[in-house]
């Protein structure tokens, strides 16, 4: 798959040299850096290509072909899904639109407190937040036995330009993702988390730890360098 989207990049960077496919006139300076870091971005591309709703899926796909979390008849959570790219890696591997007839069907439950477009496959929650009650009992309504297998969260505040304060802002989300886990994540099960490097990561690594029996760090290629994006990878959850 990273062969083809390098040969993919490689074909478009080329065309984009060539012509200036997006007017920047009237537009910021940094809404030129990125749109710039757009167009050349393989990831995008490759999104396109494969109808992803947006980059992010390569982030899953790449951490799920290492790992193997993801498995047909599994039940998943997608914390924070809009625009629901993982929703969409999730629903292919765990077999929940039932394309594989051959393989168990899963679940796929997406929830954000923004409205996220359907998904064949998935149930989703739009216009929920994951820390009310509320979402708490629709989950435990939606999923098999009421107990999710994987937790994924790729969720993040809209970004203050204060990086403490951001850095911040996403551990407590993190830690919310947690307290959700808590409640419905099946013993032995899995949950990835993005997190942003800072002075509070190592408090959330400790309470990851105290709940699950390995946790480590994973920083899939799809993640930009210059980004401070890091994903917590726990697996082998325990009952406290």
């Amino acid at each position: 798959m990273w062969k083809r989207i390098q040969r993919s990049f490689i074909h478009m960077s080329a065309v984009s040299l060539k012509k200036t496919p997006l007017h920047m006139k009237g537009k910021s300076a940094a809404d030129q850096r990125w749109l710039v870091r757009q167009l050349s971005d393989p990831f995008v591309k490759a999104a396109h290509a494969q109808n992803y709703r947006c980059r992010s899926a390569f982030k899953l796909i790449e951490i799920d072909d290492k790992y193997r979390l993801l498995k047909p008849g599994s039940s998943v959570v997608d914390c924070g899904a809009a625009p629901g790219a993982w929703s969409q890696v999730a629903v292919q591997r765990v077999n929940s639109a039932g394309e594989s007839v051959d393989l168990p069907k899963g679940s796929v439950i997406g929830i954000d407190i923004l409205r996220i477009s359907p998904l064949d496959g998935a149930q989703l929650l739009s216009n929920h937040d994951i820390t009310e009650p509320s979402t708490h009992m629709a989950l435990e309504r939606l999923l098999p036995g009421a107990r999710a297998d994987v937790i994924l969260s790729d969720m993040a505040p809209n970004a203050s330009g204060l990086r403490e304060l951001d850095h911040e802002r996403l551990v407590t989300m993190c830690l919310s993702v947690l307290d959700l886990a808590d409640k419905v994540l099946r013993p032995g099960g899995s949950l990835i988390c993005k997190y942003w490097d800072g002075a509070l990561a190592h408090k959330l690594q400790q309470r990851l730890s105290s709940m699950f029996q390995d946790v480590k760090t994973v920083k899939p290629r799809a993640s930009r360098k210059e980004s401070a994006e890091l994903f917590f990878l726990a697996r082998m959850f325990r009952i406290r």
